[in-house]
């Protein structure tokens, strides 16, 4: 049996260290992290998350999707990391946490 409440924590806090290269924003805060979940079959772990882009012409996508994939190697935990790129709902500013916007110079 996994803690879920504290996986959920440490993905998020490596999510918090990838950054979009044009917003100096992480993509948690960001908003572009939509559902993490996790599965357990066996001995496996498997953490899904759905993230979406700013745009679907983001120039360093695959960069950003390989960081996220690149988690299940840092956490022990983790055995195996499913990403699914979604545009609905699309990604808007509203989407971008109250810390972050306070960082932007939004509020």
């Amino acid at each position: 049996m996994i803690d879920e409440e504290a996986l959920r924590k440490k993905v998020i806090s490596y999510l918090e260290q990838i950054y979009d290269p044009e917003i100096p924003v992480n993509i948690y805060k960001l908003g572009l992290i939509y559902k993490i979940e996790f599965s357990v079959y066996g001995e496996t772990t498997r953490c899904d998350i759905e993230m979406t882009l700013t745009s679907a012409a983001c120039p360093v996508a695959e960069s950003l999707i390989d960081q996220v994939y690149n988690i299940a190697y840092l956490i022990e935990e983790i055995d195996e990391m499913k990403v699914d790129i979604v545009f609905d709902p699309p990604w808007s500013p509203d989407k971008i946490s109250y810390e972050a916007k306070l960082e932007l110079g939004m509020l």
